[in-house]
């Protein structure tokens, strides 16, 4: 990949990580909704990679092609009973707050001329972080609180 290549990924990634943080605080996002878009989103882009990869005989990174790894070392409490309804859960969430970050991530995507390689590279550490926070929710009030976005980002 060449200099140029490389910051124009880079700069893309910039990017979106700004418009992604400042449209999900700003419309107070629940981690709920930012999993669901992230998760579409990621598939879509499997989906034409596995595609691509068919064709080409290409291969691609571990860190491309699979979930990443769940943050901290925190140990899930797994016997903790979820009885959350799926389908109360799927009545509440906002479908139009979840378009408009559907649709900014997809025009970003578009605009920054994203590989798929460097697309899902992108939205690895959104779903990283939103499975996390996912993980630990015992409750439906926890799906419905905004994601918990780094300081960092």
């Amino acid at each position: 990949m060449a200099e140029e290549d490389i910051e124009n990924a880079l700069q893309g990634m910039v990017t979106l990580q700004e418009r992604m943080v400042h449209l999900i605080q700003q419309l107070s996002m629940p981690l709920v909704e930012v999993s669901m878009v992230v998760s579409k989103q990621i598939a879509g882009l499997m989906k034409s990679l596995n595609e691509h990869i068919e064709i080409s005989s290409d291969t691609f990174p571990n860190k491309v092609m699979h979930s990443w790894d769940l943050l901290d070392d925190d140990e899930i409490d797994s016997s903790v009973q979820s009885s959350f309804e799926l389908e109360k859960v799927m009545s509440i969430v906002d479908e139009q707050r979840m378009d408009i970050l559907e649709t900014l991530i997809r025009v970003t995507l578009i605009e920054t001329d994203f590989t798929l390689a460097d697309a899902l590279l992108a939205l690895r550490p959104w779903e990283q972080i939103a499975r996390t926070q996912l993980s630990k929710a015992n409750g439906p009030g926890q799906l419905f609180s905004p994601i918990e976005i780094p300081e960092d980002w």
